[in-house]
């Protein structure tokens, strides 16, 4: 069993868990995802408790393919006020920052975030992995190929697990270096990686358990699934479920979802499954 320590809160990870995503950018590639007045974040930060989320994610910078970067400043103006926010109104949250950016993952700290998450696996700002180790909190180390604005022409492996699994035995010795006790693996499903080789890595997730870190699955409404099958994003949800899934048969211990009540769903069947 992983555990996280999170500020003084400490996580554990006896069940799969459920980080709620919550976007205050203008361009995330599901536009439901997206918040920007005070009222619609307190609202749905609410509704994602109330199904049972875990850690809810926020988010000021769009990473989609083809996204323009937004400084870390204009990052802070949209998450300060929201971090607290939440939590003025929801004491105990654990929240979590979408950031590649070591100047919000400081200022953010300091207002009250719990955990780092970071796309770039402190590639996009060297200064972020030693920042974290300093801050004292929760790492989500994601692996992506290239940068958000080319990633998705970037997706020639020799073998996509092997260099994936290279990445974070590397970045495991780098975080540890720098003081970082709680270290999140995330596969990075859609960054630098096509269609059949999300649904490769997803069959091969079990492999990651080699790593002996928690594993977070990020596949929610990502186009592997509505290019798959053939459907506006909006109709996804369906779909999310089925390789929600099958994140947690290999093992996934993090499910990150624009759709909360309906991961808890597949959290509960599943467990009920491996119980039977």
């Amino acid at each position: 069993m992983f555990s996280l320590k999170c500020k003084g809160k400490l996580l554990f990870i006896e069940k799969p868990l459920i980080m709620g995503i919550l976007n205050l950018t203008e361009d995330s590639f599901y536009a439901a995802s997206r918040f920007r007045s005070m009222e619609a974040i307190k609202n749905k930060a609410a509704q994602m408790l109330s199904d049972a989320a875990d850690i809810i994610d926020i988010g000021a910078q769009s990473t989609r393919p083809g996204s323009r970067r937004v400084s870390a400043d204009d990052e802070l103006k949209k998450l300060i006020p929201a971090i607290e926010l939440l939590i003025k109104n929801f004491p105990g949250i654990i929240i979590s920052i979408d950031t590649y950016h070591s100047k919000v993952a400081t200022e953010a700290t300091i207002a009250g975030a719990s955990i780092i998450n970071d796309v770039s696996g402190g590639e996009m700002d060297e200064k972020m992995i030693n920042t974290v180790g300093k801050l004292n909190v929760p790492y989500i180390c994601m692996h992506m190929k290239g940068v958000p604005e080319t990633m998705h022409h970037q997706t020639h492996y020799d073998d996509l697990t092997k260099e994936i699994l290279d990445f974070f035995i590397y970045k495991i010795k780098e975080c540890k270096q720098a003081g970082i006790d709680d270290l999140i693996i995330d596969p990075g499903f859609g960054f630098g990686k096509n269609i059949s080789q999300n649904l490769k890595l997803l069959k091969e997730l079990k492999m990651f358990q080699l790593l002996e870190k928690p594993v977070i699955a990020g596949i929610s409404r990502k186009s592997t699934i509505y290019r798959t099958l053939n459907i506006p994003v909006e109709d996804s949800l369906n779909g999310t479920s089925v390789l929600n899934t099958f994140a947690l048969l290999n093992r996934a211990s993090i499910l990150r979802v624009h759709d909360v009540k309906e991961a808890k769903e597949v959290v509960t069947l599943f467990e009920a499954y491996e119980n039977a």
